[in-house]
């Protein structure tokens, strides 16, 4: 599997509910029974601390926390870490390396053991999550009965956080509202179809292929049916072989977009007539995972910011990033969502899809062996 970029690495569509559910082992984690900075690395929850107080103690004596691979434009994180940077001022944040891709986190994480410039949290696709447990340490925050099941590891080791679905993004003052796949066929749409990135190695350009996949019948057991929909997007001369960024969108270059929907609903804010929209019928769905590096070298500090993720507070700024997070059906329940936000959300499909493992394994031989003839 190839290395790529954060902004579109492969495995972001593989993490959802029931795949979640399917994949998910348990491992043991120890506990402490101490409130000092020195036991913080063994905590499982807030009680090893004594209390929040005694945790937010701990981390501000740490005074330091190393994120990795948080690009301000991706799920609102700019606004996330300035929220942290504002309710912790004793703590500094040191932002590396925004745009390297899960693989490169735990790479990371593995090159920088016992320093102290070693990452101390991660944002993970759930492939790379599962294949590297044994880096992650045990840990649930307050919040943590709110948290659907199917979207965390039983003892915590990593957590499904925020997800979305992928969507169709479009200057509506150019083009009508593609209601299905067929709508973009049409002349209308002549040299104006992005994805983002190569679905060889960029996951919301997979789950592209794969959307196109089930919404022409076909199964997340053959990716067949979504290439030969590219391949036909090319022929008609619809589908642009150029990878949208923020910059490209806000210049009209490329003016509809395959795209997660809340990094789709990013752009608005460049392109005023920007919209987004999720394709009725089924819907290709996908989540990223939070996790605490076993080796944390400010182990109270990363587990100081995964409560403050998993809290009212930051489950709200994703949302306001277009993300959907992982608290969104109890925090609805409980009144504490930001219900003018989540209003804004594009309708949920009625059945939604996510690969296996196998499935994505296969699904990859198969575009590296038939993707660049389909759309050369």
């Amino acid at each position: 599997m190839a290395i790529i970029t954060r902004r579109a690495r492969l495995g972001a569509g593989i993490a959802l509910a029931t795949a979640a559910a399917l994949l998910l082992t348990s491992c043991s984690g120890a506990t402490t029974d101490g409130g000092d900075a020195s036991q913080a690395a063994t905590a499982t929850s807030v009680k090893d601390f004594g209390s929040f107080a005694d945790l937010e103690a701990a981390a501000k004596k740490e005074a330091q926390l190393n994120v990795i691979a948080l690009p301000h434009d991706w799920a609102n994180y700019g606004a996330i870490l300035d929220a942290f940077k504002k309710k912790y001022p004793e703590i500094t944040i040191n932002e590396q390396s925004p745009d390297v891709s899960s693989a490169e986190e735990i790479q990371a994480a593995k090159t920088n053991k016992g320093l102290d410039t070693a990452p101390d949290v991660f944002d993970l696709g759930l492939a790379v999550a599962l294949a590297n447990t044994d880096v992650f340490a045990p840990y649930k925050v307050q919040t943590w009965d709110d948290i659907p099941a199917e979207l965390k590891e039983s003892t915590g080791l990593f957590v499904g956080d925020y997800g979305g679905y992928m969507s169709i993004g479009y200057d509506s003052s150019k083009f009508p509202e593609p209601k299905s796949l067929d709508d973009l066929k049409s002349s209308k749409f002549k040299g104006s179809v992005a994805i983002n990135g190569d679905p060889t190695q960029a996951g919301a350009a997979f789950a592209a292929i794969g959307l196109a996949t089930v919404q022409s019948d076909g199964t997340l057991d053959d990716f067949q049916p979504g290439i030969d929909y590219f391949a036909e997007l090319q022929k008609t001369g619809n589908f642009l072989k150029v990878d949208p960024t923020p910059a490209t969108v806000a210049s009209g270059e490329t003016p509809v977009v395959f795209d997660w929907d809340y990094l789709n609903a990013a752009y608005s804010k460049d392109v005023k007539n920007w919209k987004v929209t999720v394709l009725p019928g089924v819907g290709y769905a996908g989540y990223y995972n939070q996790a605490i590096n076993k080796d944390a070298a400010h182990p109270a500090a990363a587990r100081l910011w995964q409560e403050f993720l998993y809290s009212d507070e930051g489950q709200n700024l994703y949302l306001g990033g277009g993300a959907r997070p992982a608290r969104m059906e109890a925090m609805t329940a409980a009144g504490t969502i930001n219900a003018e936000v989540a209003a804004t959300l594009p309708k949920v499909p009625e059945k939604t899809v996510v690969p296996t493992e196998k499935q994505s394994t296969d699904a990859g031989k198969l575009l590296g062996e038939k993707w660049a003839a389909a759309i050369q």
